[in-house]
């Protein structure tokens, strides 16, 4: 009868240790090591068949194999469960050669206990060969071209997940202005396109989890979106909004579903120079401009095909200090706001008539008091 293949994981936080009972559990020899605690990794290498790493990012990565290269036997695989950049990936790769299996994890750690994960491998065909067995314990392999691939679909399908939780607090928020109760409001969302989500977090959702319970943290959800953007070179909104949490970097992402994006007093501020520019347009006053703008503020886009940037003044005298004509038809709607310290950005729609505005504004806090230093706008 075969010897079992040895595994040594390195790194022991939440999908680590759920990794090694998962292993353990089925019947695989297991070594762990957590850089948190005082054992020798070396040691827990030493006769590994299989060294699997579970670590946060990159820079653990490559720190903890720098330490243990020398330990590990010939033969051996170095099998990455990790979320790290595609380029990380990449130079791992080319460092270990055949030897290096990289295999993001598409899953939860309750998914993980139950050997029931997504995973994304990519590798050599001998190597993977050798850790097919181990693979197959944790849940259903994908076969993936290489290890960049690999690592930026990982980031992809994060991505996804940043963008639901996002969207589940907005959710919430929008049902408690609304005055609906809690659990009414996730019992339809169950039902939705969130469900899933809702269901996996539905204790953390109906009360405060503690920093014990997080099985993926705000933390690593935000280094994710990080380094997603550094490696599209795209914007990713997620990456902000998810760093704003920083706070609670620790706790599960649910938390951000049940954090208000912006503080309500906050927010308040932040609306009510931009409920005066409204005004403006409403009544066609332009007392109700001079309190929304800062006297330094310029409007600026494009009108009758040329760029303009009215100083403020300028853009007053537009207003003849009466409403429109059709103004019982005209809507406007604020469609987002972002509160950074100091300075604020939003956006805001307007239905003019035959026309549709979207209005983009920069806004400052000075002497204690919140006004739009800028306007662009673009006119459909």
């Amino acid at each position: 009868m075969n010897k079992p293949q040895t595994i040594a994981v390195l790194g022991l936080g939440h999908l680590g240790s759920a990794i090694a009972k998962r292993l353990a559990g089925q019947g695989l020899d297991v070594v762990g090591w957590t850089r948190s605690g005082a054992g020798d990794p070396n040691e827990a290498v030493a006769e590994a068949d299989v060294v699997l790493l579970c670590l946060f990012d990159g820079t653990a990565c490559r720190e903890v194999l720098d330490r243990v290269q020398d330990s590990v036997k010939a033969g051996a695989v170095i099998l990455n469960t990790s979320t790290i950049a595609p380029a990380e990936a990449a130079e791992l790769a080319r460092r270990f050669g055949p030897d290096y299996v990289h295999v993001p994890v598409l899953g939860s750690v309750r998914a993980m206990e139950a050997g029931a994960v997504q995973l994304l491998a990519a590798g050599d065909a001998e190597p993977f060969d050798r850790v097919r067995p181990v693979l197959d314990a944790l849940g259903t392999v994908r076969r993936i071209g290489d290890a960049a691939t690999a690592a930026a679909l990982k980031l992809v399908a994060n991505s996804s997940l940043a963008g639901a939780v996002l969207a589940l607090r907005d959710a919430l928020q929008q049902a408690e202005a609304l005055g609906l109760a809690r659990d009414e409001a996730l019992d339809v969302l169950e039902l939705g396109q969130l469900g899933g989500l809702v269901s996996r977090k539905r204790s953390h959702l109906t009360q405060p989890p503690t920093a014990s319970d997080a099985e993926f943290t705000i933390g690593a959800l935000a280094k994710d979106m990080a380094l997603l953007a550094d490696a599209s070179t795209r914007p990713v909104p997620s990456a902000a909004e998810l760093a704003d949490a920083a706070g609670v970097p620790g706790a599960d992402i649910a938390v951000v579903a049940t954090t208000p994006a912006v503080d309500e007093s906050v927010l308040e501020s932040v609306l009510e120079p931009l409920r005066a520019y409204i005004r403006g347009h409403a009544t066609g006053d332009p007392v109700h401009f001079r309190e929304a703008f800062l006297p330094s503020a310029h409007v600026e886009g494009i009108r009758d095909g040329a760029f303009v940037s009215w100083p403020l003044e300028q853009y007053c005298s537009l207003f003849a200090g009466r409403p429109a004509a059709d103004e019982a038809t005209r809507t406007r709607r604020i469609d987002s706001v972002r509160v950074h310290g100091t300075a604020a950005s939003a956006s805001m729609t307007l239905h003019h008539g035959a026309d549709t505005f979207t209005d983009i504004f920069l806004l400052a806090k000075a002497e204690g008091r919140w006004r739009i230093a800028n306007k662009a706008y673009h006119r459909y």
